[in-house]
């Protein structure tokens, strides 16, 4: 890996840590179509599920007891049962395809997390069911499994609060079901692991410094923007190499 794509990974998982911690969410958002784009689909998507993993489990520890585990089962037992599916699609179709999905997939996420979808096929255990199953596909086959979780907690009207907690649950499990079935990302050496590693301890340090200083609607207008610009590109690399 050149010196400049080292130095776009790194920007890319702080960047991803930093919203992660000021919102809840965004890791994946924003870092998954950085990674894909320079380490490949599956490659890419193997790194974002561990790094986002790894965020998730430390950010969950000032807040696991505001987990709704009674909410959250269906969530990731749905999820398990369609990591599969996922890890297929990103390993078996050609890499311009997955790619043109991939962006597909983030795009259309974003754009119905941007317009606050709401519909009563999100709501009650159906709904969990039906978003832990979108869940689990879009982290194994795109790195980006959070989105369908957050329009099922604003149908099931969960504040900010109830939300962090148990999404940061959610991505524990489903990034482990997804390096579970997708295994670890061969990158050659271990200076990307260190790279990460540094990216996401600087991302996390600058986000809890910010968390009190940006209002949250700011934040979130910030990752959602930086997704979309991420889903758009990767879609268009993909319709490219097509």
């Amino acid at each position: 890996m050149s010196g400049t794509a080292q130095l776009v990974l790194f920007g890319a998982v702080t960047l991803g840590a930093l919203v992660q911690w000021m919102t809840g969410m965004g890791f994946a958002l924003v870092a998954a179509p950085v990674l894909v784009l320079l380490l490949g689909p599956g490659d890419g998507v193997a790194l974002a599920n561990c790094v986002a993993g790894v965020i998730c489990l430390v950010g969950l520890a000032g807040g696991w007891r505001r987990v709704r585990l009674g909410a959250m089962v269906p969530l990731v037992v749905a999820s398990a049962c369609t990591v599969p599916a996922g890890v297929w699609v990103a390993g078996n179709l050609p890499e311009p395809l997955v790619l043109a999905g991939l962006g597909c997939l983030v795009t259309l996420a974003v754009l119905l997390v941007m317009w606050g979808t709401r519909a009563p096929a999100l709501g009650g255990v159906g709904g969990a069911l039906t978003a832990g199953a979108a869940g689990g596909f879009m982290n194994a086959s795109a790195g980006v499994g959070g989105p369908p979780v957050s329009l099922y907690a604003m149908n099931a009207g969960w504040s900010v609060r109830e939300f962090v907690p148990n999404a940061q649950f959610y991505g524990i499990v489903v990034n482990v079901f997804s390096v579970a079935a997708n295994g670890l990302p061969e990158l050659g050496g271990g200076r990307v692991w260190w790279l990460a590693g540094a990216a996401l301890a600087v991302g996390s340090v600058l986000g809890r410094a910010l968390t009190e200083r940006v209002p949250e609607r700011r934040a979130r207008h910030l990752v959602l923007s930086l997704a979309l610009t991420g889903g758009v590109t990767t879609l268009v690399k993909g319709l490219l190499a097509a």
